[in-house]
């Protein structure tokens, strides 16, 4: 009698983490929850113009990852693995199968990127090398079309049960709102003046706390 070997399956999420928010901070505890594998990393987007340089989104995504791991349960599950990082998705997957040969891999991305994959580079590649893990952004319009157009090209979709704040990344940079980020992650942005925050966000949220 012959025993099917299953591959552990890793959690692929790539962000630009500028800044991370509790959006991120929630994704990445349901990835934790859901896969024995998962590798996060902050990287730069070619589309966008960032509010911070690449090394200070690293430091500042391993803040969250750091904060995870100290109050998480399964959370050795979760690494950050900055090596991945690329602007290109296909080469963060091809960095992730050379150190795990074995794994099945899910690249972790937002609903709303869907209908941009197509035009990713060596889309038809990527889609052969990976299952989308795809993160719901409230069930907006659209989301269930998306889906349905890439898997008519072949692509190997798992839709995630995750309920995500809705709070995006470019809501802080245009107005710095100690809520919508980790508690962790306040006296950083604070002493480093970065997205606008001051020592006057991180007092009230702390007495909070």
């Amino acid at each position: 009698m012959s025993t099917r070997f299953s591959p552990p399956a890793m959690a692929l999420f790539g962000t630009s983490a500028d800044p991370p928010t509790i959006g991120h901070q929630a994704i990445l505890a349901g990835l934790g929850q859901r896969y024995p594998m998962v590798a996060t990393w902050a990287s730069d987007n070619p589309l966008k113009r960032h509010g911070a340089p690449l090394a200070v989104r690293r430091q500042l995504l391993q803040v969250v990852v750091d904060g995870l791991k100290a109050r998480m349960p399964l959370a050795h599950r979760l690494e950050l693995r900055q090596d991945f990082s690329s602007r290109r998705a296909l080469d963060s997957i091809r960095a992730a199968r050379a150190c795990f040969p074995t794994a099945r891999l899910l690249f972790v991305v937002g609903v709303d990127l869907l209908p941009q994959i197509p035009n990713w580079y060596k889309a038809s590649e990527l889609l052969r090398c990976c299952c989308l893990a795809v993160v719901p952004r409230n069930n907006g319009p659209g989301q269930e079309q998306a889906m349905a157009q890439l898997q008519a090209v072949g692509a190997r979709l798992e839709a995630l049960p995750l309920h995500i704040p809705p709070v995006a990344s470019s809501q802080i940079r245009q107005r710095p709102d100690p809520a919508l980020v980790p508690k962790e992650l306040l006296p950083l942005l604070a002493s480093h003046g970065l997205y606008g925050f001051t020592a006057h966000d991180v007092q009230p949220h702390a007495a909070q706390q």
